[in-house]
This record gives C-alpha cells, sequence and structure tokens, in this order.
C-alpha cells in the first residue's frame, strides 16, 4: 500500500511513539499476554483487590440494611426526594461515557491512538454502568418488584408510566449496557484467540477457547468481524449522546427552578465525556506505570486525552455561565432566587468546589508540558471525578432543597448508609476492574499491531527509490 506525502505525515503522527525501537508483532504479544499467562500479579494488584473486596462487603452489607429497613435509613426527606442515590447515578453514568466514545466515534473517525486505550476505557464503561444500576434500583424501595418498569405481560395487567422518566432511563441504560457489552465482547475475540493459542495450560486454553468462539483468523473471519464492529460503532455511536440525554430530561422535564432548562442534555453529555476521560486517566496513569506499559501507552495518548478533556471541560464551564445567565436574564423571581441560594446559600462551598475542581483546574491543560507530565495530569484527573461529583450533587441538592414555598424549604443532610453505599459502589467498580486486569488482555493486541504494520508500511515506502 503507497501512501503520498500528506498520507505519511498523518500516519505516522498517530503511530507516533506507540512502540519503542525495534519492538516487533511477538514483542507486543508477549508484553501483553504474559500479564496473565506468565507474570505474577504485583502487589499492588493483591492490595487493590483487598480494599475494594472490603469495599464490596459495605456494598452488601449497606444493601442488606437497605432492604430490611427500607430507603428511610438515608438522608432523603420530603423536599429532597432525590438524594445520594440520583447524585451517584448520574455520577456513574457519566463516568461510562468515555469508553463508548473511544471504541465507537474514535474509531469511526479513524483515530488511530485509540488503540491502546479502547479496552480499558471500554470495560470501565461496563462496570460504571453497572454500579450506576444499583442506585435507581434501589431508589424504587422495593427493587424485587422493579420488573414492572419492564413493558412485559403480568398477571396484574399493569404496563409501565411511559411519561415516568424512570422508564425513560430503564430503556436508555440498559440499550446502552447491553450494546456496550456486544461491542467491548466483539472486539476482545481476536486477542482472546492468541490468548488461547498462548496459554500453556490446559483450563486457559479451554477457557479462552470457547470465548474465542472458534477464532483462525481467516480472511473470511477478519472480513465478518470488520463489517459487525463498524455496524456495532455506528449503533453505539449515537447511544453516547442519547443515554446521557435522556437522564438529563430527568431533570429538565419537570419545572424545579434549575432544572426546567433546554441546555440540559448538550450540558450532560459534555460533562459525562469530561468525567469519562478524567477517570480513564486515573485509572490508565497508575496502570501503566505498575504494568511497565509506557511503551504502549505513551504521553502522545496522555496528551490527546488531555485534550478531549480539555475541549470538554470549556464547553462544561460555558454550561455553567449560561446557569447563571438563564436566571438573571429570565428576570423569574424562582429563578434569581435559585442561582443566589447556590452562590451565597447553606450549599455554596459545594458550588464553589465544583467552580474551582471543572472551571479553573482543566485550565492548567492549555499548556503541554503540564499534559505531557503524568504526575500533574494525575492529580487534575482526580480533581475533575471530585467536581463532576459536586456538579450533580449542586445540581440535584440546591434546586430541591427551597421548594416554592418558604414552607416547604428543608436541608439534606446524607446519612451514614449514604455513603457506605456510595463508598461500596466503587469498591464494586475496581473489584471488577481488577479482575479484568487480571484475566483479560487489558490492550487491544490486533490493533496496536495494525497501527504499527501502518508505521513499518510508511517506512518503507519512504526507503523505495524513486523512479524519475
Amino acid at each position: 500500500m503507497a501512501y503520498d506525502a500528506k498520507d505519511r505525515d498523518e500516519v505516522m503522527g498517530q503511530v507516533g511513539d506507540l512502540l519503542a525501537p525495534g519492538q516487533t508483532f511477538d514483542s507486543i504479544n508477549e508484553d501483553i499476554t504474559s500479564v496473565i499467562l506468565t507474570k505474577k500479579p504485583p502487589k499492588a494488584w493483591y492490595i487493590g483487590l483487598g480494599i475494594s473486596g472490603l469495599l464490596l462487603g459495605v456494598l452488601t452489607v449497606a444493601v442488606m440494611h437497605l432492604l430490611f429497613f427500607g430507603v428511610g435509613v438515608w438522608g432523603i426527606n420530603v423536599p429532597v426526594g432525590w438524594g445520594f442515590a440520583i447524585i451517584n447515578f448520574v455520577w456513574w453514568i457519566g463516568i461510562g461515557h468515555a469508553g463508548t466514545l473511544i471504541s465507537a466515534i474514535l474509531f469511526l473517525f479513524r483515530q488511530d491512538w485509540r488503540t491502546s486505550i479502547n479496552r480499558f476505557a471500554e470495560a470501565m464503561t461496563l462496570f460504571a454502568v453497572s454500579a450506576a444500576g444499583l442506585f435507581p434500583l434501589l431508589h424504587t424501595g422495593r427493587p424485587w418488584l422493579a420488573y414492572w418498569m419492564f413493558p412485559i405481560p403480568n398477571t396484574l395487567g399493569m404496563w409501565p408510566q411511559f411519561r415516568s422518566p424512570l422508564i425513560w432511563d430503564v430503556f436508555a441504560v440498559t440499550t446502552y449496557a447491553t450494546v456496550s457489552a456486544f461491542f467491548w465482547y466483539l472486539g476482545m475475540i481476536p486477542d482472546l484467540a492468541t490468548m488461547r493459542d498462548k496459554a500453556k495450560k490446559q483450563v486457559q486454553k479451554v477457557v479462552y477457547g470457547i470465548f474465542a468462539m472458534g477464532w483462525r483468523g481467516s480472511s473470511l473471519h477478519w472480513h465478518r468481524y470488520e463489517v459487525a464492529y463498524m455496524l456495532f460503532a455506528g449503533l453505539a455511536t449515537p447511544l453516547v449522546i442519547s443515554v446521557h440525554s435522556i437522564v438529563a430530561l430527568d431533570f429538565a422535564v419537570s419545572v424545579i427552578p434549575g432544572w426546567h432548562t433546554t441546555i440540559f442534555p448538550p450540558y450532560f453529555v459534555a460533562g459525562a465525556v469530561f468525567s469519562g476521560f478524567a477517570m480513564v486517566l486515573t485509572l490508565v496513569i497508575p496502570v501503566r506505570k505498575l504494568y511497565g506499559m509506557e511503551h504502549l501507552i505513551t504521553l502522545r495518548h496522555i496528551d490527546n486525552m488531555c485534550k478531549v478533556m480539555l475541549a470538554n471541560g470549556l464547553i462544561v464551564f460555558y454550561g455553567y455561565l449560561n446557569e447563571v445567565f438563564f436566571g438573571w436574564y429570565s428576570a423569574h423571581e424562582y429563578e434569581m432566587y435559585m442561582i443566589w441560594n447556590r452562590m451565597t446559600g447553606p450549599y455554596a462551598w459545594a458550588f464553589w468546589m465544583l467552580i474551582f475542581c471543572n472551571g479553573v483546574v482543566p485550565q492548567m491543560l492549555w499548556m503541554k508540558r503540564i499534559r505531557t507530565n503524568v504526575i500533574a495530569v494525575f492529580f487534575i484527573s482526580i480533581i475533575i471525578n471530585v467536581g463532576m461529583w459536586l456538579e450533580r450533587f449542586v445540581i440535584v441538592v440546591t434546586s430541591l432543597h427551597r421548594d416554592f414555598l418558604p414552607s416547604s424549604w428543608g436541608m439534606y443532610f446524607p446519612t451514614g448508609w449514604d455513603w457506605a453505599i456510595y463508598a461500596g459502589s466503587i469498591g464494586f467498580f475496581f473489584f471488577a476492574l481488577f479482575l479484568f486486569i487480571r484475566w483479560i488482555p487489558m490492550i487491544a493486541i490486533f490493533e496496536v499491531k495494525e497501527v504499527s504494520h501502518k508505521g513499518h508500511e510508511v517506512h518503507i515506502e519512504d526507503d523505495e527509490p524513486k523512479n524519475g
């Protein structure tokens, strides 16, 4: 395949420093598969698995306590009927956006720098969406009857109330989770076959062989794989926009000041991508160091992710400014008071912290020396994760705790059981992530080799003599 000068610059720019000098396809196989097949997990992996396992135990106890005593153990009350449950639900759904964006949209735009991070981000998406699903399920109060929200025949003759945002969430989130799971598994099939062929133990060969579904790498297999992957990418792309738009409409269709606004769907989508990329960076940076993957997950990947995060951070900050402007420009006493209450009321600390975390700190990413400083990016990503949680807290609590009538005002204070379920959901997320790192290739082997092959072709083209 021949490349002209423009193509050569583009391809080499995308490949960048993906491969260390002298690295071959076999060495790529060895670097990624050895993490699972031959090398023992580092001590940090056992420590992380143990801590996340303890938090998972906390989640189990908290959920059992909730089911026994009811949602009254939470801090929710009459003015604030939505507390930590909806805050954490929206936060986790936002985190789950980066995986599908990296895998589907960047794939359709032929951005080859996605290859070293897409598998990790896809797994993060599934675990985040699973953690998110816990909260609306528990918030119903009787989760054993949650199947009533599905349009299935039942003896009671009940059907879902399709005008309820809860039902919209059921369809949006389950569709997103299902498509993301199939997309993730489909992308792993060639690598599972590689694991099957490289495995030394019979049990590993059998297990990976089953999930590889008879993959032999024939031209027919590759043809069908590429067609199916393209179709799933096209199907998943609108879901990135639709699922968090539906979540935003949970708020926007109401008449509560601070919620009833048309900017919520695009504003929430940008915030989801913002927090999703922040979480990818929070996880990828220590993992690449821990497993010595700096030559596969390079500074170029981190730099590009920072650029995407900065762009979406600016959109989010623009949304904050719009909210303030709309409250003032509406000349509506309830809207104006809501904005003033956010800035100066009892929860003003949360508002100004989120402005600092999501508006001020990300501006450091304009500087390349910050974007390529791994430690700085790691701490910035953590600050953004905290800021995005605070954003959901401010949106939910400050709009509800002071209603239209002063007689309906009240304060919201999360209880220990609120914090226990939130911490437990984090434990569930990390426990699943640690198991994924241990048993499944965290980097797409064949995609990295495909990108390196492009770079190899470019080098060959450069070395060929030019005929006059």
